[in-house]
């Protein structure tokens, strides 16, 4: 019974991927969103990850893949979960309400060259949505990976990356592939030969 489980769960997860491949929208627009980055970077700029619960690690995950290495030994390039400080995030929480513990940072860290990436599975995180749409009103670029599901996110961000799936789980597993490329699509953009 449980081999069939983790056979049935593998075959999930490659159809999906192959969903993904597939997609060559969604493949311009992660290449599309990378030089954008970069060019950002080279204005001075920093990636701000955010997200919940799994999306929250996914955040941490890159954020930690920018300032350390990914595929290069190269120069550590500036980002920032908004996840990462729970005395922040419990204080806002507390005194403001848990909508207001992105939107709050970012008032405080984000500037107009930076780039906002926002994970939500659901693409329905009212904490995410109330970021996007302060970060979006000052000028400052926004990416949002949710699923493939309609949802308060769209339009909201100026790109939108809907990765394929049902699923939470292979959803998620679809946005640390896409952050991971994209990872290397802006050390290879800074860092390349």
């Amino acid at each position: 019974m449980e081999n069939g489980l983790v056979k049935r769960r593998i075959a999930e997860h490659i159809a999906t991927s192959k969903a993904l491949k597939g997609d060559a929208a969604l493949q311009d627009a992660l290449l599309s969103i990378s030089r954008k980055t970069a060019e950002c970077y080279r204005k001075g700029g920093k990636t701000i990850f955010m997200g919940n619960g799994g999306s929250a690690a996914d955040a941490q995950h890159m954020a930690a893949e920018f300032l350390g290495k990914y595929m290069l030994d190269r120069r550590p390039i500036p980002a920032l979960a908004l996840t990462s400080n729970s005395s922040a995030v419990t204080a806002i929480g507390n005194d403001y309400g848990f909508e207001e513990v992105f939107r709050r940072q970012l008032e405080a860290h984000a500037g107009k060259d930076d780039v906002v990436v926002a994970i939500s599975t659901s693409g329905n995180s009212k904490n995410v949505l109330s970021a996007l749409l302060w970060a979006r009103t000052h000028g400052i670029f926004c990416v949002a990976l949710v699923g493939s599901k309609k949802c308060a996110l769209d339009g909201k961000a100026d790109v939108v990356l809907h990765a394929p799936g049902d699923s939470t789980p292979r959803i998620q597993e679809m946005h640390g592939l896409l952050l991971h490329i994209f990872c290397e699509l802006v050390e290879a953009e800074l860092f390349g030969k």
